[in-house]
Parts: structure tokens; C-alpha cells; sequence
């Protein structure tokens, strides 16, 4: 069965679904022991009813989460004004401490 495009798009016009093209780059979905990346992938996201749904496709790569958390400039800068350390030392201890900002000023003040 052979269905014209334009005649699928105005029949989910008239039924109330609207479909529309993303332009995504890369499409990251974090599970809790990995990552699914899929670059350039193909996106439309679907309104009906309500509901927003995602049309995914692509190359699907599996890429293990980060053991270390990502340190913010803010919490590099709260160390610093706390110990005195370098910015370089204070996002060194910080990642050495898993980002736990309580326990890297005190090791940096003992």
C-alpha cells in the first residue's frame, strides 16, 4: 500500500496529531550504569492529545557514565575563597573527592 505523504500529514492534521522535524546533533540517554549516544540523529517530536512523544533514529553507541563528577567553576571558586588554594588544586581536590565540597575544604585546610 503506497500512501501519499501529504495525504498522511493532512489526515493527522484532522485527527489532531502534529508532527514536527528537530534538528538535533546528538541525542544522550543516560541510564544508571551507561550511556546511549546517537549522533546526527534523525528527531520529530509528535503533539497529540496533549502528549508530546519522540521519534528517535539513528546509530546507537554505548559509552560508560563518568566515574567523576563534573566539577562547576562555583564550587572551584567556594573552595578557593575557603582555603586559599589555586584554582588548579582546588578542582584537583575536588575531583579527587568526588566533588564533595565539605570534605575537599577540609582536606585542603588540614
Amino acid at each position: 500500500m503506497n500512501i501519499n505523504p501529504r495525504q498522511l500529514q493532512k489526515a493527522m492534521r484532522s485527527m489532531g496529531v502534529q508532527q514536527e522535524e528537530l534538528a538535533a546533533t546528538e541525542v544522550i540517554i543516560r541510564l544508571a550504569d551507561k550511556e546511549l549516544v546517537i549522533p546526527e540523529p534523525t528527531v520529530a517530536i509528535v503533539k497529540m492529545m496533549g502528549q508530546e512523544t519522540f521519534q528517535i533514529s539513528g546509530a546507537v553507541e554505548e559509552r560508560p557514565l563518568s566515574a567523576v563528577p563534573e566539577i562547576s567553576q562555583d564550587d572551584v571558586d567556594s573552595v578557593v575563597a575557603q582555603t586559599g588554594a589555586t584554582p588548579e588544586r582546588a578542582r584537583d581536590a575536588l575531583k579527587l573527592n568526588n566533588g564533595d565540597l565539605a570534605k575537599t575544604i577540609l582536606d585542603l585546610n588540614g
